[in-house]
């Protein structure tokens, strides 16, 4: 009887770890994927979706941007400049003083990041490309004479 009680425990011991294998999806290959690094970004309020999803030019988003020599990367806020099927054009925020910089401009931060304690600076040169599942989370709109100011230096 003893035997009995041990096989069924086996069995259903069994599909239970089949169940969850199937529910979890086989890994392919054997290889992990590689984890990304916790984002140092704040929490954000989720984002309503509307007709038109993903990042929109004037939109501030927070993204995993590369960095420009192309040695690796960050998540960081960005200001999208344009929108592509598959690669999106932004131009990078810095929390860092760019104050006496000509190729930045100080924007306000706490309209997108409540929990800033100064503004930010945009920068000004080249978009840079970032692969629209880089974008995380929407963090806000830049504000109206700074966005005017963005079209009319890059011709949007």
């Amino acid at each position: 009887m003893f035997w009995w009680v041990v096989g069924i425990l086996v069995v259903a011991l069994a599909a239970v770890y089949v169940v969850a294998r199937l529910r979890k999806g086989a890994p392919s290959g054997g290889r992990r994927p590689v984890p990304r690094p916790p984002s140092k970004r704040p929490p954000t309020k989720p984002v309503e979706k509307g007709p038109t999803t993903g990042p929109q030019p004037g939109e501030i988003w927070w993204a995993d941007v590369p960095y420009e020599d192309g040695t690796g990367h960050k998540v960081r806020p960005c200001l999208v400049v344009r929108n592509g099927r598959s690669v999106i054009e932004v131009l990078k925020i810095t929390s860092q003083d760019q104050s006496d910089r000509q190729d930045h401009v100080r924007i306000t931060t706490k309209t997108w990041d409540p929990n800033a304690d100064h503004d930010s600076y945009l920068d000004l040169t080249d978009p840079i490309p970032v692969q629209v599942a880089a974008f995380e989370d929407r963090a806000g709109t830049l504000d109206a004479p700074t966005w005017q100011k963005v079209r009319k230096l890059h011709s949007l």
